[in-house]
């Protein structure tokens, strides 16, 4: 590649990073000073209170943001994927399976991931309400019809997911671009009418805040962490991006442009207190309340597919690494394998989002419940980072502490200040936590108790075909294929067969497939072919929790191993595992019961591997747990 090849590739990446990196996290000024101010929290409207906040918001950003995501997290790649679920799988393999910290690392990290689930339901009712809320600005008897516009934007938004974003996704770079060029203009605008403003960058005037309000700045950080929602989009975006083009984007577009609104809202503040019912949308008086609320709906609906798409991800990250039942995924994309749709998901957060619209109303009631999920997820990103420094990378502990522990202590305070909103909010996304974390660890246990009840009453492969060749069978023309688990012996679908049909193919491959905690396994390692003899063949399949599992493409392959396949002369034999809750077993009964539901709900193990419908064959049989 050439070198001008090279920058205009790197400008593009920059400007498709400002669209999708950095939706969320630019669309907060919509709602953040008007949630700090909120009267409820009983903070005076005062110039040394305003320069505080903004000096608050301004130094989150760039300690938060700047220092920890961009600068250190951004470091912590799995191969080149980011995210919560790429650094749990990191730091799961920092540490032995049978280390002490292997099951709390796995908690942490799906603690974190079901706290981001929560983060993408309240992401799109957030920031819509807090678009469409511009229109009581501009016309105070709009305000019945937020929420149904509201409602009606979502719905729509939901409804084109299953078309993929591909068309559409070219748009998002130059508009993102507009509008963190309007947040920077507005900004500018108010600071020249109140220079003063800018004595906020000192930090003396958000050490002071904290010291004289006391109790009252500790409940105002709750809102502040407003500010900087969505930092952990941008390491969730790192694979699609790489990390300059998102350093590029912050430092050079997102900081500059947030930061000169938040000094212009405050600016704004100082020289007319009143504008504090929707600073956003007073910043250049009545004549841009409708532009602005048709720009800032459009970058919210952008933010909002930024989180959509990610839960999409991070969905198919997690049925990968064993922690949801297999469901249909469908791709939107042919060039980009990123893009994928999962109806399931699409249309439970659709219902999950419709609820938080309604049940909260407004983006300030919203804004309570959205803090509790970001420092949630910001807190486990810290603990799990300290793991990966101190064991993956073999740093000394000092440094480890210091690197990560100067965050820790900003993550707690902020999270504690954020369960003071508990009661107003905050128990939404940790309900919602609850009963996702709860179904993972369901899911996974359940499925370690399936493999050991088969691995009791596995037959050793090896031995079996030995005595099966003793007075072997009558063998058939054609392949046969047998799933088989990582654990299990003989495969329940080739007892049943040699059992009822008493015939055995004249070549038999036995499939396992492995799911390793990394994103990605190279082509050339994906397929592993072992000769057991008599025309019988183990064949090792290796998946990254981002790899699109296609057998029938990787049997292709396998003819460069010496296993040639012709699919019109291949059958599979697939044993579909009817799970029974067994009283006295390894859960309680109604998580074997909640188990039992979700794996006879789960997607056929053919379908999520693109096995042709027509060559394959399944036996039933049943597990008890």
């Amino acid at each position: 590649m050439t070198s001008e090849n090279k920058k205009s590739s790197i400008a593009a990446l920059t400007l498709s990073a400002v669209g999708i990196v950095y939706g969320d996290i630019g669309t907060s000024p919509l709602y953040t000073l008007r949630a700090i101010f909120d009267p409820e929290h009983g903070l005076p409207l005062t110039t040394p209170n305003i320069l505080g906040i903004i000096s608050l918001i301004f130094w989150s950003l760039t300690i938060i943001v700047s220092l920890k995501y961009v600068t250190l997290v951004l470091r912590a790649d799995n191969r080149g994927e980011g995210g919560i679920m790429a650094l749990m799988a990191l730091a799961l393999n920092s540490v032995t399976r049978h280390s002490r910290w292997h099951f709390p690392l796995l908690v942490i990290g799906v603690l974190g991931a079901t706290m981001f689930y929560g983060d993408s339901v309240i992401t799109p009712a957030i920031s819509v309400l807090g678009a469409i809320e511009g229109l009581e600005v501009a016309a105070p008897g709009m305000a019945h019809y937020v929420v149904p516009l509201t409602i009606v934007v979502l719905v729509a938004l939901y409804s084109v997911q299953r078309h993929g974003t591909a068309g559409i996704g070219r748009f998002f770079g130059p508009i993102m671009l507009v509008w963190f060029f309007s947040l920077a203009a507005m900004g500018v605008v108010n600071i020249i009418e109140s220079p003063v403003i800018l004595n906020a960058l000192n930090p003396w005037h958000a050490l002071r805040f904290m010291l004289d309000n006391k109790f009252l700045a500790f409940v105002a950080l709750g809102a502040v962490v407003l500010a900087v929602t969505g930092a952990e989009a941008l390491y969730a975006d790192m694979g699609h991006f790489g990390k300059r083009p998102i350093r590029m984007a912050w430092f050079m577009i997102a900081f500059p442009a947030l930061t000169l609104n938040y000094l212009g809202q405050g600016g704004l503040l100082i020289a007319d207190p009143t504008a504090i019912d929707n600073p956003f949308f007073h910043q250049l008086g009545t004549w841009s309340v409708i532009p602005l609320v048709i720009l800032s709906t459009m970058a919210a609906v952008i933010a909002s597919q930024a989180t959509i798409s990610g839960t999409y991800s991070m969905t198919k990250q997690a049925i990968a690494l064993g922690l949801l039942p297999r469901m249909r995924i469908l791709h939107t994309s042919e060039s980009q394998i990123g893009q994928i749709y999962i109806p399931a998901v699409n249309w439970l957060q659709l219902i999950v989002v419709l609820i938080a619209v309604i049940g909260f109303g407004s983006s300030e009631k919203l804004a309570g419940a959205y803090g509790i999920a970001v420092t949630a997820t910001m807190m486990a990103t810290t603990i799990l980072t300290f793991y990966v420094t101190r064991y993956r990378w073999k740093l000394p502990l000092v440094v480890c502490i210091g690197a990560t522990g100067f965050f820790l202590v900003i993550d707690i305070m902020l999270f504690a200040s954020t369960s003071l909103k508990l009661f107003h909010g905050g128990w939404f996304p940790l309900l919602l936590g609850s009963v996702l974390l709860t179904g993972m660890l369901t899911w996974k246990r359940g499925r370690e108790l399936v493999f050991q009840n088969l691995e009791k009453h596995a037959i050793p492969l090896d031995a079996f075909l030995q005595s099966l060749f003793v007075g072997p069978p009558t063998r058939v023309h054609g392949t046969a294929i047998f799933l088989r688990g990582e654990t299990d012996g003989v495969p329940h679908a080739l007892l049943h067969n040699l059992l009822h049909n008493k015939v055995l193919h004249e070549r038999v491959v036995f499939l396992t497939v492995h799911m390793r905690e990394e994103p990605w396994v190279l082509p050339e390692d994906q397929a592993q072919v072992v000769e057991l003899g008599h025309n019988c063949y183990q064949l090792n399949v290796h998946y990254g929790f981002k790899d699109e599992p296609d057998i029938p493409g990787l049997m292709n392959y396998c003819a460069k191993l010496g296993l040639p396949f012709e699919m019109m002369e291949t059958s599979f034999f697939i044993a579909r595992q009817t799970v029974i809750s067994a009283p006295g077993g390894g859960m309680a009964p109604w998580r074997e019961h909640l188990f039992v539901t979700m794996s006879r709900n789960a997607r056929g193990a053919a379908d999520y591997y693109q096995i042709p419908s027509n060559r394959v064959i399944e036996l039933g049989t049943q597990v008890e747990i």
